[in-house]
């Protein structure tokens, strides 16, 4: 039994009182993410240091209360929405460079500092940390390694598993263990490859050591708009079979075109069914090389118009436009809900015909704009809740969506996790030994369930024990979710 009470006197003799939170505007605020789903919290901490990492989890630890990681509170799957008493730990007040050393290309960072901020700071030095989610503004690099996040430029460079050398982790049973090594390969199994992408469910990530990557000597930026979203579709794979990977290939359908521009001017063409952004970097002789290659893969499938970035303000606002769409449309309406399906590149037009279908036959509003390069699909549901019915729509379609995604051969996420929304889909994907073997390994790490519990596993999944009904309707055991709710 918890005693939340008791938890909150010696969080606050360890933390200070000001930088524990219990009443309930602020337990109200903690107990989601910028999911649809809404939890609860007993206590919310902001610690500022290791030391005051490994006190959270002690203190949660003798009082029995289970332990929630959260950085900004960008995720988008609910993997920091909270369940019952827990405590949440934010990490959002330990934003410190710890050390930047180029001539080894890294730099030691803690968990809260914001993702752009890192790749701000580097810049003079003429190093950039690559991975760069379109909320880099405020989303946080514990955040980013809890998802394994991705990001515009995740074609080329990889997304966060390849950027990331060594971390400290407070495990809950509050011992500290150095998973990783800053040289380029570390002895032994993977075990930094275990926590990238656990989305807080074997500990707390209290430091991150990343690598740096060098700031590429040119980059051109290009925009083509089509009449029809097949032939920005076609295009996207021409590229890639050209032998052509460019830094970033995004693609945006008319929908979201007209409401990213609206907000960002970016000198988007609305008129446009779909547009792409393909950007490409290197020597300047590659990148000439590169861009002909693009713009010819373009013109072979009737591109109507061809923009070529002509300075950097421009680069920065055709990126703009592409970085505020989730913002944007809320213009369409007032909430959204999304998935990152990732499917292959070849089915793209196939999928993309399927999303607007499924939209259709629901009633619903439906934009798209994605990470067309590697396949990773955000299809953005727009609706109103307030309206009667309407969610449970959403849920349906979603539904339809991630199991059209599935059965072309794609996977569940692409960088946003699985959390609690997409739990109940894992077995589309795996089988029982894989869910059973995926428990095992949680259960080396936290033998007690206390570390973010009811996340990414479905309900049943147990270390050599695996029963689950298959075929469950997994919009609705989403909307049953422990002690939490659709908002």
């Amino acid at each position: 039994m918890a005693d939340v009470d008791a938890a909150q006197r010696a969080l606050e003799d360890a933390l200070g009182p000001s930088e524990v939170l219990s009443d309930p505007l602020s337990r109200a605020l903690y107990a989601r993410d910028a999911s649809m789903v809404e939890g609860a919290c007993a206590l919310v901490a902001f610690p500022r240091s290791l030391e005051d990492v490994v006190a959270c989890v002690r203190i949660a630890g003798e009082h029995g209360l289970p332990i929630v990681p959260r950085g900004s509170g960008t995720g988008l799957a609910g993997a920091s929405t909270p369940i019952a008493d827990a405590l949440v730990v934010v990490t959002s007040k330990m934003t410190r460079i710890l050390e930047v050393r180029p001539e080894d290309r890294l730099a030691w960072v803690e968990p809260g500092l914001p993702n752009l901020d890192l790749a701000t700071a580097l810049a003079p030095s003429g190093f950039t940390y690559a991975p760069d989610p379109s909320s880099q503004q405020t989303s946080s690099i514990g955040g980013n390694v809890n998802t394994n996040a991705g990001g515009l430029h995740c074609l080329a460079y990889g997304v966060t598993s390849n950027h990331v050398l060594a971390l400290d982790l407070v495990l809950p049973d509050a011992s500290v263990v150095r998973l990783g090594s800053e040289a380029p390969e570390a002895a032994g199994y993977d075990l930094r490859g275990v926590v990238i992408g656990s989305e807080g469910t074997v500990g707390i990530v209290a430091a991150v050591c990343v690598r740096l990557t060098p700031l590429p000597p040119d980059v051109r930026t290009m925009l083509f708009d089509f009449e029809t979203v097949e032939d920005c579709a076609a295009t996207v794979s021409a590229i890639i079979a050209s032998g052509v990977v460019p830094a970033a290939i995004e693609m945006m359908d008319h929908g979201i075109v007209v409401a990213a521009e609206s907000f960002a001017h970016a000198g988007y063409p609305t008129d446009a069914a779909a547009i792409l952004i393909v950007e490409v970097d290197g020597t300047p002789a590659s990148v000439r090389a590169q861009s002909e290659a693009v713009e010819r893969a373009a013109r072979e499938h009737r591109v109507r118009s061809v923009r070529v970035a002509r300075d950097e303000a421009e680069r920065g606002l055709i990126w703009k436009g592409r970085k505020s769409a989730f913002g944007a449309v809320a213009q369409i309406a007032p909430h959204y809900h999304l998935h990152d399906c990732v499917v292959p590149r070849s089915s793209l037009a196939r999928v993309l015909a399927g999303v607007y279908e499924i939209a259709a036959r629901h009633g619903l509003v439906v934009t798209n704009v994605f990470h067309a390069g590697d396949g990773n699909l955000h299809p953005l549901l727009s609706f109103d809740r307030r309206v009667p019915g309407t969610l449970e729509r959403v849920l349906r379609a979603s539904d339809e969506i991630v199991r059209l995604c599935i059965s072309v051969g794609g996977a569940l996420s692409g960088e946003h996790g699985i959390g609690l929304e997409k739990r109940e889909f894992m077995p589309l994907v795996f089988t029982d030994d894989d869910l059973a073997a995926q428990a095992c390994v949680r259960t080396a790490f936290d033998p007690d369930g206390r570390m973010n519990p009811h996340k990414v596993l479905p309900e049943g999944a147990r270390c050599g024990d695996f029963a689950m009904a298959r075929g469950a309707d997994a919009a609705g055991a989403a909307a049953s979710l422990p002690e939490g709710s659709w908002i």
